[in-house]
């Protein structure tokens, strides 16, 4: 048995997300295979920009799945319309095209590299140093929510982790370097310390049960 999964994004880089959602079903009792996917729909030749049911709807037709993850990153938006917008587009995606497949949020606040500043040592072996000493001086985890832009402090972390400087700083990728970080963390408990991950762990743990892919 196993349990196959696809990740819908706003972008490319917020598929460093897929480590946290594993650790979440582990976490929730699953034991069988988890297959990851991320639906990469930037090669679909399609005129204008899909919808957010339309990038659903072409997630699960590519990559057919038990359990849809869609992303969406609550920026300047309370996280509770963000998650209604996902909410509207899931009854959508049922109604008009009858696909069962179920979906659980995600909403990180403001963005998914808000849940990726609490761990040091990931950072410095993201960054390609993971014996440098300089201090990076995290935020406060507790603080994490309330950060206007993370990706810009994360990828400030990066830089300076990485003990780089002149042209070779010049031809860092920081965000490249961003995705990596979450497949260096083993366990992201911290981060029960922040609403949004609870509201997602909770809705996880409620859709496990429902499910049964929990022995």
């Amino acid at each position: 048995m196993e349990l196959r999964y696809v990740l819908v994004t706003d972008g490319p880089t917020d598929r460093a997300l897929m480590p946290i959602l594993t650790w979440l079903l582990h976490e929730q009792g699953v034991q069988c295979a988890i297959q990851t996917e991320w639906a990469d729909l930037g090669r679909l030749r399609v005129s204008g920009k899909l919808s957010l049911v339309e990038r659903m709807r072409w997630a699960v037709d590519l990559y057919p799945c038990d359990l849809l993850f869609v992303h969406r990153d609550a920026e300047r938006e309370p996280r509770q319309k963000r998650y209604a917008e996902i909410l509207r587009a899931v009854s959508e995606l049922q109604r008009d095209h009858g696909v069962a497949t179920p979906a659980v949020c995600v909403v990180p606040v403001r963005m998914q590299e808000a849940w990726l500043l609490f761990d040091t040592e990931a950072i410095r072996w993201a960054a390609g140093n993971s014996t440098g000493r300089q201090a990076l001086g995290l935020p406060s985890i507790e603080d994490l929510e309330d950060i206007p832009d993370p990706k810009k402090v994360l990828h400030d972390l990066l830089r300076e982790a990485s003990g780089l400087s002149g042209r070779r700083l010049d031809r860092f990728n920081a965000s490249e370097r961003a995705v990596r970080v979450t497949s260096l963390i083993d366990d992201f408990s911290p981060l029960r310390v922040l609403p949004a991950f609870v509201a997602l762990e909770a809705d996880l743990a409620q859709l496990v049960h429902q499910q049964g892919w929990k022995p």
